[in-house]
């Protein structure tokens, strides 16, 4: 029988279930969106081309990165959307975060489906993990645009709706310009969890998004359920950037160039994302990929 979490599981689990929601997205929408952020790319706190946008309403919680990748389209496209590889490979990109224990692939009658555990910071058996589903398809396929859908209906302690969309488009000059947004509903049970965790063990945990000045000149951070959100869409970001970024590597040492990257990039935020230590990461992500890559019980 599967154990009852505990409360401050349960709070890291929605926090790590922040998923991305659809959005109507063409070529040319998304071409529009790279025109209007202009100089925001090149001049942000993030040292990098990216833009990040957050919301949390009465019952919905929403993230958005808006980056560009100097990688090119047909590159990026073989990588995360070619129909051909099928959706094994983003159990490849999703494993890196640090909340997801174990991730696989599998066809039912109603298309692809990713089983994805997620559980606590630390090391964790899949029974204490919760097990989310998530339908995926490849919503749109052009010549320089794609668009992946992943979609679960539901998640723990009353969430529900959760959605993944990852959309990239061809920009020229060897570059793509990707968004990914997240999203996902929660209920009653999921607002007095999150009100508990924000109030005690993520009082002095921040997102992104600047909201003033301290009188060194040092930033002010926005909090709550926003920074929740911000935090988990940078996280999931770089894990795909990482996984882009090995596949220069030699195929033998791509997994390990993979969790280097991905945890090399997040402490370069390290105010809003450090948790673990290095090599406490990298052993521990070696054995979820062991047991990820072993045969089914």
């Amino acid at each position: 029988m599967r154990h009852m979490p505990c409360l401050r599981y349960l709070l890291l689990l929605l926090c790590a279930c922040c998923t991305v929601a659809t959005a109507a997205g063409t070529a040319d929408a998304l071409r529009a969106r790279y025109a209007a952020l202009g100089t925001e790319l090149q001049q942000n706190q993030f040292d990098a081309p990216l833009h990040l946008d957050s919301s949390a309403g009465e019952d919905q919680v929403a993230g958005d990165i808006h980056a560009r990748l100097d990688y090119p389209f047909a590159t990026v496209e073989k990588a995360l959307a070619d129909p051909k590889l099928g959706p094994e490979h983003w159990c490849e990109v999703l494993i890196l975060h640090l909340n997801t224990k174990s991730c696989r692939a599998a066809r039912s009658e109603n298309g692809d489906v990713l089983t994805v555990h997620i559980g606590s910071k630390d090391e964790q058996t899949l029974d204490d993990a919760f097990p989310v589903r998530f339908n995926y398809r490849t919503a749109t396929a052009a010549e320089d645009y794609f668009r992946i859908e992943l979609s679960a209906e539901d998640g723990p302690l009353s969430t529900s709706d959760y959605r993944i969309m990852i959309e990239a488009v061809n920009i020229g000059d060897g570059q793509t310009f990707l968004h990914l947004r997240y999203s996902y509903s929660y209920g009653l049970a999921s607002r007095l969890a999150m009100k508990t965790y924000l109030a005690t063990a993520g009082r002095d945990k921040v997102g992104f998004t600047i909201t003033g000045r301290n009188q060194d000149g040092t930033a002010q951070y926005i909090g709550g359920m926003r920074g929740v959100i911000e935090r988990n869409t940078m996280r999931y970001y770089l894990a795909i950037d990482a996984y882009l970024s090995a596949l220069a590597a030699a195929p033998a040492q791509r997994l390990q160039t993979r969790l280097r990257n991905w945890y090399a990039a997040t402490e370069r935020y390290a105010r809003q994302l450090h948790e673990v230590e290095r090599e406490d990461y990298l052993a521990m992500k070696r054995k979820e990929v062991r047991r990820q890559q072993a045969p089914p019980a």
